[in-house]
């Protein structure tokens, strides 16, 4: 068993600190619950929230360049999915915490 680690380098408190700002925007969780239940499409994220596309774009690139959410093309339609089932995790348990009695 290898030892816990008491110091973190600068690149994993990087990732973890932006981790969390994409945890921390209501929109991007709105986003990334929908994704965890269902693979969308920028429309159907628009349609399933009722937000407007422009920012659907917006959050959607900066989930992706967090490598938290992915995409697939499947003709003209492209299709976005969690990349990141560890973010996930915390999402979903968060979310646990927020709704239990």
């Amino acid at each position: 068993m290898s030892e816990p680690r008491y110091d973190l380098d600068q690149e994993t408190l990087f990732i973890v600190s932006q981790s969390f700002k994409a945890l921390s925007d209501p929109t991007r969780i709105r986003i990334l619950h929908l994704l965890a239940n269902k693979e969308c499409s920028v429309g159907e994220i628009v349609e399933h929230l009722e937000l407007g596309q422009s920012t659907v774009s917006h959050q959607l690139r900066f989930l992706k360049n967090l490598r938290l959410v992915k995409s697939r093309r499947a003709g003209t339609t492209i299709y976005n999915s969690p990349q990141d089932e560890h973010v996930l995790d915390i999402l979903e348990k968060t979310i646990e915490h927020a709704t239990h009695d």
